[in-house]
């Protein structure tokens, strides 16, 4: 539906997860009866989660923490770890400075620059660990490292950003050809952030195994307030899931995974994820609370330290319950921050759906919600 803006423009009415409900249906059943289990290329995963390559999200030790709860743990490699040998110190200090200094300092941290033999040894400690070995560039930054990136051994190899396009243009530098790319490399590669259908379909056509839907709707991030840019993130979900419906049927057949990506700080928020046709979620704020996250209650994302034009802020969380807590439970709060898994099988139960896939099926309501 379309909105008059004034004369001269006119919008499409879209819609956030705050807007939307899921509807049970004639059937329900036993949660210990749904499976919430992902594949994605040769990777098996017991539930449908990534944590996201944010500092205040992943270390190696919560990587391998990650994993081992059936997630994955995606490592920010242009992040502390890969920038200092010892970025502890550094962590603790961005957890104790006062507001209105926090960026500048951060910056400074960050200005250091990315040494590869760190990257090799970050992505090697996860690997001893024994999980699945995940890590992220920007897409500036990929041609400089994806060799060693890869010489590491990673399993899976995220391309992420605030935007993410299959075609950009600059006059200054030689752009990132993702397409050649992702053809030349012997590894999945997910790539994001797109919120359109087009912007989407282009990203799939480049071989893309998984597109990262959302851009600026985090907790950390001042996108919308800074360049003006926001995606509601369920039609942005239903957006993308509708162009890898249409890019099925273009490629013969070919799969290409829809990971939620922002915007998704509750339970509630994955559950309509999954709802609006999401097959995974890469979480953020959510695992950002967990006590043995390595923000201590504190959440930033790349944007926050810009050197030129920071888009986020350090944000302070809280803390909620333990990392195996917030995915598995038992909750101690009854807020949707704690026990995300129990909860989407809950729904997913409550809804008569058995996987993730028939639960993209699900009845959704417009159902706009309104804190007085």
């Amino acid at each position: 539906m379309e909105i008059e803006i004034g004369r001269s423009k006119r919008a499409r009415r879209v819609y956030a997860f705050d807007d939307i409900a899921v509807v049970p249906s004639r059937r329900t059943r036993d949660p210990e009866d749904v499976s919430v289990g992902w594949t994605i290329d040769a990777y098996q995963f017991a539930i449908p989660v990534l944590a996201a390559p944010m500092d205040s999200v992943v270390s190696p030790t919560t990587a391998i923490m990650m994993g081992q709860l059936g997630g994955v743990g995606v490592l920010d490699l242009e992040g502390l770890w890969t920038r200092h040998e010892n970025p502890e110190p550094l962590l603790a200090e961005i957890r104790s400075l006062p507001a209105d200094k926090a960026t500048a300092r951060m910056q400074e941290m960050y200005s250091a620059p990315i040494k590869p033999e760190l990257v090799t040894a970050r992505l090697a400690e996860i690997r001893a660990g024994g999980v699945t070995v995940a890590g992220a560039l920007s897409p500036q930054r990929t041609q400089e490292l994806y060799e060693t990136v890869v010489a590491a051994g990673v399993d899976l190899f995220v391309i992420r950003g605030t935007t993410v396009s299959a075609e950009h243009v600059s006059q200054n530098q030689e752009p990132l050809n993702l397409k050649k790319f992702i053809y030349e490399l012997d590894v999945p590669v997910i790539v994001g952030g797109a919120a359109t259908y087009t912007a989407a379909l282009h990203l799939m056509r480049t071989g893309a195994a998984g597109v990262l839907v959302g851009f600026g709707g985090g907790a950390a991030s001042t996108t919308r307030a800074t360049l003006g840019i926001h995606a509601p993130m369920a039609t942005a979900v239903a957006d993308v899931a509708g162009a890898r419906r249409d890019y099925m049927d273009e490629s013969g057949g070919r799969y290409v995974h829809v990971i939620a990506d922002g915007g998704l700080g509750t339970s509630g928020d994955i559950v309509k994820a999954v709802a609006c046709g999401a097959d995974a979620v890469m979480l953020g704020t959510a695992l950002a609370r967990a006590t043995d996250a390595p923000g201590g209650g504190f959440h930033w994302g790349a944007e926050a330290h810009h050197p030129q034009l920071p888009r986020g802020k350090r944000v302070e969380v809280g803390t909620v319950a333990p990392l195996e807590e917030i995915l598995y439970g038992p909750a101690p709060v009854a807020d949707g921050t704690a026990n995300l898994i129990g909860a989407l099988r809950r729904s997913m139960a409550t809804t008569g759906y058995s996987d993730l896939k028939e639960f993209q099926r699900v009845e959704v309501v417009v159902a706009p919600y309104r804190v007085n």
